[in-house]
């Protein structure tokens, strides 16, 4: 009892733990330590290099074991969407006993450190009720003498996993400059922890999106060029898969960056006419004067500047398909010509009085509101009319729930190739953030988002102050006055508390466990960043 009093007392701070004493005293401890530095020193090199975390934790806990003479060492991880505790690299284990060794939130030595976020020292692990065995490598024989340390790994305020090691120890001092040592190697390697652990959380919700998404959508039609599973985006799937039998003119509707150009895409190419060009124009793209020259081509010298015959777009469409982007932007006579061809099939260049037929189907498409321009006179109601045979309305990106995360992660890791990096892990808040912004750029706002945040990633990860300023969230009074890095590292607060409520489901007190802070702590903090724990229920309350 005398010596756990004593040691009571060096962990309130009564001792010197005796870390940067001078070697010559530290070695009077019974072991010296005077290749402390050559440790720490080894151990961010090898966590500095490239490998994967499990060769570098290997060979940390090979370098642990050569320089503190340990008898087993033991770095567990903490996967905070089951509250489990799993070893991940372990020396003195076999595989089986390094499998058994999973623990949960509170459980034993390892589940406590990691609930409370401080180290526990159990000097006789012979004599303490809180040491569990339960890989089944202790032996009461052969190690009963031995002691256990065990430390947090710590991120920020996230504890991630502990680092443990159980050697003999025949001096009080050294145990706790051990403790010390243990520290350091825990803090050394927090960052490639994390990123381990995110990049798997990620993925796997990923995975499990995945095959929510395709448990709904058995054999049913999809574009392969059209990203997105909403319940709105499978309607128009429907509707796509019905018009693509026909030869019908089809008008689709939608605000600008919706993806028009995809759908009318997909319909050609799921249509009779598939073998045959699928032409695009843009009818805002040219001045009028030229418009009526692209669409139905014309004669040389037609006018100054016609020093040849040219084909114009219906010609070229031919036996295939025409995409008229933008219609509503067409002047009254280029109107007219085009009522004609859709009545008809036939016109004639300009400059030419030959009738040209042809055998086209026409997709046309516009952001603007045609009705509305009929009433004022300046589209054609006549055309009108032709063109709204089959309308096809496009959802804005809003209304299409968590396709929103499906594409902003294929653009991540579409831009992430063309940059020639490796593909950053969109954290928790930023992705709350696509989540919660109105998008009236759509689909090609989002796309033009990502290509900025990949190139501003750090250390492999987009965090919402990648994302741009409108995104942001609004603060309170105190945090909307920071500038500077008080502004940067308020932004990572809030991610970091986002984050730990998105996975403890708005569990204030689980989240200020996790993030070694009390409730009440935890609580002025979301008053701050006006966050409200109902949001991240996610049972619909």
């Amino acid at each position: 009892m005398n010596r756990i009093h004593k040691l009571e007392k060096e962990k309130t701070g009564d001792f010197d733990h005796g870390l940067f004493e001078p070697l010559s005293f530290t070695c009077r401890l019974g072991e010296c330590r005077s290749e402390l530095l050559p440790l720490l020193s080894e151990v961010s090199k090898v966590v500095s290099s490239e490998g994967s975390l499990s060769k570098t934790l290997k060979l940390v806990l090979e370098l642990t074991q050569k320089h503190l003479q340990v008898t087993r060492a033991i770095i567990s991880l903490y996967d905070a969407s089951c509250d489990q505790i799993f070893i991940h690299e372990s020396f003195g284990l076999s595989k089986e006993e390094a499998e058994k060794g999973v623990y949960y939130l509170g459980e034993g030595v390892t589940g406590k450190v990691v609930e409370t976020c401080q180290p526990i020292i159990v000097p006789l692990i012979g004599e303490s009720p809180l040491f569990l065995n339960r890989t089944g490598s202790w032996d009461k024989t052969r190690d009963q003498h031995l002691s256990f340390i065990c430390v947090p790994i710590v991120r920020g305020l996230k504890v991630m996993g502990t680092v443990s090691i159980e050697r003999l120890y025949n001096n009080d001092q050294l145990l706790y400059l051990d403790l010390e040592v243990l520290r350091i190697i825990a803090a050394t390697i927090a960052q490639a922890v994390e990123l381990y652990l995110l990049e798997g959380a990620h993925k796997k919700a990923l995975r499990e999106q995945d095959k929510r998404a395709l448990s709904t959508l058995p054999e049913k039609f999809k574009p392969s060029d059209i990203i997105g599973n909403s319940r709105a985006m499978q309607a128009v799937y429907r509707m796509i898969e019905k018009v693509s039998r026909a030869r019908t003119t089809v008008l689709i509707l939608g605000e600008s960056g919706v993806g028009k150009e995809r759908v009318a895409s997909a319909i050609h190419y799921h249509s009779h006419c598939s073998q045959g060009p699928f032409v695009k124009f843009n009818c805002a793209s040219l001045p009028e004067s030229v418009i009526e020259s692209e669409l139905f081509g014309h004669e040389r010298g037609a006018f100054t500047g016609a020093i040849s015959r040219r084909v114009g777009r219906f010609e070229e469409a031919n036996g295939g398909t025409i995409f008229l982007d933008e219609v509503g932007e067409l002047s009254p006579s280029a109107q007219a010509k085009l009522l004609r061809v859709l009545q008809e099939r036939c016109f004639e260049r300009v400059g030419s009085n030959e009738t040209i037929s042809v055998n086209v189907r026409i997709i046309a498409a516009t952001h603007r509101d045609l009705r509305e321009m009929v009433s004022k006179g300046t589209f054609r109601e006549d055309l009108f009319y032709r063109l709204n045979v089959f309308p096809l309305l496009i959802p804005p990106l809003r209304d299409r729930g968590n396709d929103i995360l499906i594409l902003a992660d294929y653009f991540n890791a579409y831009f992430a190739r063309e940059q020639n990096v490796d593909v950053p892990t969109i954290s928790t808040p930023a992705l709350n953030l696509l989540l919660s912004y109105d998008w009236p750029g759509n689909v090609r706002e989002l796309e033009n988002m990502m290509e900025r945040a990949v190139l501003l990633a750090e250390e492999g990860f987009i965090h919402s102050y990648h994302l741009p300023i409108n995104l942001q969230p609004v603060f309170g009074t105190d945090a909307e006055a920071m500038t500077g890095i008080e502004a940067r590292l308020a932004k990572i607060e809030y991610d970091i508390i986002v984050e730990s409520l998105v996975r403890h489901r708005g569990n204030i007190s689980k989240a200020a466990a996790q993030l070694c802070t009390t409730r009440r702590a935890l609580g002025i903090r979301m008053s701050k960043y006006q966050l409200d724990y109902k949001q991240y229920r996610g049972d619909g309350n």
